[in-house]
């Protein structure tokens, strides 16, 4: 018999040539041994008659009914033979191997195996329904599983139907009731049946039935949820529309395939092979190990493809990665016996290349920003690379946990040349957590990286005050970004604090460059008592200043309503105040002279420069993107 794992088997005079020693003649041992032998001889016979009337070949022209169906008396007496055979093999082959009384006994064992060996594979075959994985795995724990079946089964201290105690573990006679009534039934019966073919040396035969059934549920579900064996050669090549459909269905399957159908297999062999927690975990290897192995290759091949390293797919990885990180304490529990370490290598491995692959997107993510040489929005708008990038942070910081994990060890210093002040972590209130500190850190170097490109970019315009506002707008639209989404509670408070009180220095820096001239056309005290001739000049530099600034920047934006409607109501405080009291001051001692038009001194009055404020600014485009892959993409990534 192969596998020390499993009982041997009663030796046959077959198998050995050699004799057991005779026991002791003396008087007393020979009485014992006449009333032991008597005994055993009665149970030989009793087994026999149970056990061949009972025989497959005794009805091979008669349809087999099963032994466990109805009260089950018949299924309960036939275990009891069985148990009273080995019994009494044992008994013989101390008396002798070569005994004729033994070979009878091994005759019968060979009849009421081949029985065991039909009702085994019927009980499997027509409780397919019933020992699914979903039912199975529903148990709370494969020790509450045990459990409940056990509740289905005589205890020594019993009484049976004879009125004596009962030294056997069989099934009721009176099936159980209830929501999992004809699964538990099922499961004590294949348990009952598999401790009596391993008690008498047939383990192994056990273990192949239960297999060629089980094995092939766990091929099939796992095909029917749609999880193929994919090389890498086969990944490369694939249209990336189609893989990530196939990684979709992948994604689907493996928390199915983990969470009912590996689980609720582990369950069902911990319950059938219960006697022998050695075959329980040797027959749950030999039936999902090949499955389980195929499933997680996928995410491995798939963390090797070249055809993944760009941002674009970075949310598809880390997909994968979160999915086996989340189970991967089922994992670890169900595959945890040492016959199965290749499933949880396997699973680990990757895990390893998912984030190998995470840390060089990153690392291209990085870079593309810093080579970006798309030009700037001739409006001073946001830019699109600014879009795209708090896009996808935006994204990336939902994967937090995951990210975290993966870039836990990995410094952004030591990559970088820039000065260490810049790799401080922003205070969050999710700062004391170190993965957490690691993706904050990440995150907010990505953030500054994007922001240094554009201070670069701004220098491009030849008006200061329209690169000003162009990094006003770009700044509000990253913390606008920041603090509507998960990136608030990882950078803090304090840092969205900081950067909106840059975006007002950038506004006040706009206002100052872009309407000085405007603002400078007047007195310091608009008032005061001054000559016509400098009344004229005042009226004169001011209409001309606001003309030029006005006309300038008509095509010039402001895309978040908020800070388009404060910035109007700023300028309007500080140009229509100081211009409303200079006009109202000289509109009456010069009045001949205020005639309106073209040619005229005085050509607004304070109304109009309100309304010509109220309609600057206004941006042609949308904001609201939040998808990555919507935004318009002017950055090239490598491949």
């Amino acid at each position: 018999m192969k596998g020390s794992i499993f009982s041997k088997r009663v030796s046959s005079p077959s198998r050995h040539s050699s004799a057991s020693a005779s026991p002791s003649s003396t008087p007393s041992c020979s009485s014992h041994q006449s009333f032991s032998e008597t005994m055993m001889e009665e149970n030989l016979d009793l087994a026999e008659v149970i056990i061949t009337a009972s025989a497959i070949d005794a009805h091979r022209h008669q349809e087999f009914s099963s032994l466990f169906v109805d009260d089950r008396r018949e299924a309960r007496k036939f275990l009891d033979a069985v148990n009273s055979l080995q019994h009494a093999m044992h008994y013989y082959v101390k008396l002798s191997s070569g005994s004729d009384k033994l070979v009878r006994a091994q005759n019968l064992m060979q009849i009421a195996i081949k029985r065991l060996e039909k009702e085994f594979h019927l009980i499997l075959s027509a409780n397919r329904k019933n020992l699914d994985s979903e039912s199975v795995s529903c148990r709370s724990s494969r020790a509450s599983a045990r459990s409940s079946v056990s509740d289905y089964y005589y205890h020594e201290d019993e009484i049976s139907d004879e009125g004596e105690e009962s030294t056997s573990t069989t099934p009721p006679r009176t099936p159980p009731r209830g929501e999992n009534a004809e699964a538990d039934l099922a499961m004590a019966d294949l348990r009952n049946i598999a401790d009596c073919m391993i008690a008498s040396g047939y383990g192994r035969e056990c273990v192949n039935i239960y297999k060629l059934v089980r094995k092939s549920i766990i091929d099939e579900t796992l095909y029917y949820l749609g999880v193929e064996k994919l090389s890498q050669h086969q990944m490369q090549k694939m249209e990336w529309s189609v893989l990530e459909q196939k990684i979709k269905t992948w994604l689907h399957a493996v928390k199915i395939a983990v969470k009912t159908l590996f689980c609720g297999e582990r369950i069902l062999c911990d319950i059938v092979f219960s006697s022998s927690e050695k075959i329980a975990e040797s027959c749950f290897t030999e039936i999902s190990k090949d499955a389980a192995l195929r499933l997680f290759s996928f995410p491995e091949v798939f963390g090797r493809c070249k055809k993944i390293l760009s941002p674009e797919k970075m949310f598809r990885t880390l997909d994968l990665f979160e999915a086996i990180s989340d189970l991967w304490p089922d994992i670890e529990s169900i595959f945890s016996h040492e016959s199965a370490a290749a499933v949880r290598i396997e699973a680990e491995a990757a895990l390893v290349k998912l984030g190998e692959s995470v840390r060089i997107i990153l690392t291209q993510f990085e870079a593309a920003i810093q080579k970006d040489s798309s030009k700037t929005p001739a409006g001073g708008g946001v830019h699109p690379l600014t879009r795209y990038v708090m896009n996808y942070l935006v994204f990336l910081a939902d994967y937090s946990g995951a990210v975290s994990v993966i870039i836990a060890d990995w410094s952004v210093a030591a990559e970088t040349p820039l000065p260490q002040a810049y790799f401080s972590s922003p205070t969050s209130a999710l700062a004391d957590d170190p993965c957490v500190a690691a993706i904050t850190t990440r995150l907010a170097w990505l953030i500054l990286v994007l922001l240094c490109k554009l201070d670069g970019k701004a220098v491009k315009y030849n008006d200061v005050a329209l690169s000003y506002l162009f990094l006003a707008n770009n700044l509000n639209y990253v913390v606008s970004k920041v603090r509507n989404s998960k990136l608030g509670l990882l950078m803090g408070a304090e840092w969205i604090s900081e950067n909106r009180a840059k975006v007002s220095k950038y506004l006040s820096n706009y206002q100052r460059m872009g309407w000085s001239k405007v603002m400078a056309a007047l007195p310091e005290e608009p008032t005061a008592e001054i000559s016509p001739e400098q009344v004229t000049d005042c009226f004169e530099q001011f209409n001309a200043a606001f003309e030029e600034a006005y006309k300038k920047q008509t095509s010039w934006v402001i895309p978040d309503p908020k800070l388009r409607d404060d910035m109007k109501i700023s300028l309007a405080k500080r140009i229509v105040p100081s211009y409303r009291m200079f006009y109202n001051k000289h509109r009456d001692d010069y009045a001949r002279r205020f005639r309106f038009g073209t040619d005229s001194i005085v050509r607004y009055v304070p109304e109009d420069l309100s309304n010509y404020l109220s309609d600057l600014f206004f941006a042609a485009s949308s904001d609201n993107d939040t998808s990555v892959s919507s935004s318009p993409l002017h950055v090239q990534f490598d491949s």
